[in-house]
């Protein structure tokens, strides 16, 4: 007996395509590069050598392009997720193939205008994180090494998109790629277990990249403009938030361990962009970035995150 869909059906299946729960994790990316090019918060106010309205175009363009990757992603996996995951809302049949394409890909147009509207090198990290998403969803994904890697890289141009409202300090901070590479190379890499079960040494290599960052973030103590103190509580909150279901994965490497690390990892992005944030620009930014956890994991509730 088919199913006669509403357009409400159809609605909140594109809203699902779009993940809402991850879609919030990438704002925190661009919130804390904002704070390392220069923006402060404490309780005398807010400073920042740009605009308001620069750094709300570049929310809106991490939000298309992140939205726009997660969107085509179901649409190459599409084949895949009609043999394992069937209730998707692609291979139900809530949402069509070539109309989550079209959704996609306009997201991701609409990441890289929005970004232009700041300037060009705003909207050069937004074509190479397009692309780069574009590349993980239709092919990197499939490679072991390739698809942790060009993840990770997405993510950390989604970082130095916020970075990118002060051109001038891209360069200088290009190193700090490397935290969310990592971070997001221990996520990918354990996520391709996620069905079928993974393996031991893909857990234990997941753990030793969440410990590099760890470490990172309280190396970043000896930059002279980063405070480690105001960033401690935020490096040992993500520590907390992704130390014991990262363990449990890899102890027991079967799919449900997996999926719950993989669903912590990604919304521990958010405390790892606030620890940046506060050491950049001091607790109060930190707590701005922290509140979208609250945001994220509401989400989760109604929304897969994987």
């Amino acid at each position: 007996m088919n199913t006669v869909l509403t357009d409400w059906d159809r609605f909140w299946a594109y809203l699902q395509l779009l993940r809402p729960p991850n879609v919030v994790t990438a704002l925190a990316d661009v919130l804390a590069g904002a704070a390392v090019a220069g923006a402060t918060l404490s309780l005398s106010g807010w400073t920042a050598p740009f605009s308001v309205s620069q750094l709300g175009a570049l929310l809106l363009s991490t939000a298309g392009l992140y939205g726009g990757g997660v969107v085509l992603n179901d649409v190459f996996d599409a084949a895949l997720d009609a043999d394992e995951r069937p209730e998707r809302p692609i291979p139900s049949g809530r949402a069509s193939r070539s109309g989550a394409a079209l959704f996609g890909g306009l997201l991701l147009a609409g990441g890289v205008a929005a970004a232009a509207l700041v300037g060009p090198a705003s909207a050069l990290v937004a074509i190479l994180v397009a692309g780069g998403a574009t590349l993980y969803d239709g092919w990197a994904k499939h490679h072991t090494v390739l698809g942790p890697l060009t993840m990770g890289l997405c993510r950390g141009g989604n970082l130095l998109l916020g970075v990118s409202v002060v051109p001038a300090a891209i360069a200088p901070n290009l190193y700090l790629m490397a935290l969310p590479v990592a971070f997001v190379g221990a996520i990918t890499s354990v996520s391709q277990g996620e069905v079928h079960g993974g393996s031991r040494r893909t857990g234990l290599l997941a753990l030793g990249l969440v410990a590099g960052v760890v470490a990172g973030l309280l190396a970043l103590g000896l930059r002279p403009d980063h405070r480690l103190l105001p960033a401690a509580p935020f490096v040992a909150l993500f520590a907390l938030q992704v130390g014991p279901p990262f363990v449990r994965a890899a102890r027991t490497p079967a799919p449900q361990p997996i999926r719950e690390a993989v669903q912590a990892g990604v919304v521990a992005l958010i405390p790892l962009n606030a620890a940046l944030a506060a050491g950049f620009a001091g607790w109060a930014y930190g707590l701005v970035v922290l509140a979208l956890l609250l945001l994220s994991m509401g989400l989760s509730r109604l929304f897969e995150v994987t």
